[in-house]
């Protein structure tokens, strides 16, 4: 396929249906830009090519031009001299240089028009280039985006399944064993302060009732003593 070819069918391609209608837009992204590369780099080494042999064009064309000026000098030298022959000879070379200059001339018309729409072919294709690169940006975003909504799915779904749940209420009744353990480990246990006050508490106990038992024996001594 032509350079050419290649670049109508580049920029008449319309990018978003072929996107929407291929199997892996990303692959197909990826593939455009490499042929709109590959297509780019060509129109610029063609383009090059076509300055280059401008540039040498015009190098012949002032050769003949300046040849043209030399020969009418001559012509005129032959005509101050009398020498008719001879000034017919030296325009008849600048007649041939002046048609070779003519013909350079139109070459490099023709050669400065196709590089202006090489130029203009590069530039359009640069601009479709950043489009697509563009398009390949935006796709890259909404894989990465689809990729971390499925993932996340997939995880909603794996915590709401039967597994999920029973192996939760597994994780809280070993919890709630490891407390009740815990509590029992504690219970019936007092502090020291605790028994202290305990402590405290029975002997008084003791004695109140020490001082009762004490009243009853005196009460009772004094009745037999009376």
């Amino acid at each position: 396929m032509g350079i050419f070819t290649r670049f109508r069918d580049i920029v008449s391609s319309n990018i978003n249906a072929m996107l929407d209608r291929a199997e892996d837009p990303e692959k197909m992204i990826k593939l455009m830009i490499r042929e709109m590369e590959d297509t780019l780099i060509e129109l610029k080494a063609s383009c090059a090519g076509v300055m280059a042999n401008r540039s040498r064009t015009q190098r012949q064309l002032n050769e003949c031009q300046s040849r043209c000026s030399y020969w009418e000098d001559r012509a005129k030298i032959a005509v101050n001299k009398g020498r008719d022959d001879l000034a017919r000879e030296a325009l008849g070379e600048k007649r041939r240089y002046t048609e070779s200059a003519a013909a350079l001339d139109r070459e490099i018309g023709y050669l400065g028009s196709l590089i202006e729409q090489y130029q203009a072919d590069i530039r359009q294709l640069e601009d479709r280039l950043r489009s697509a690169r563009e398009k390949q940006r935006i796709l890259v975003q909404r894989h990465i985006h689809a990729y971390r909504k499925r993932r996340a799915q997939e995880e909603i779904r794996r915590m709401d399944s039967v597994e999920a749940v029973t192996r939760f209420e597994e994780i809280e009744n070993r919890i709630e064993r490891m407390e009740a353990e815990a509590d029992l480990m504690n219970y019936g246990i007092k502090t020291g302060l605790e028994e202290n006050l305990d402590n405290l508490v029975v002997d008084e106990e003791i004695e109140k009732e020490l001082q009762n038992m004490k009243a009853s024996i005196g009460k009772e001594d004094k009745r037999v003593s009376e």
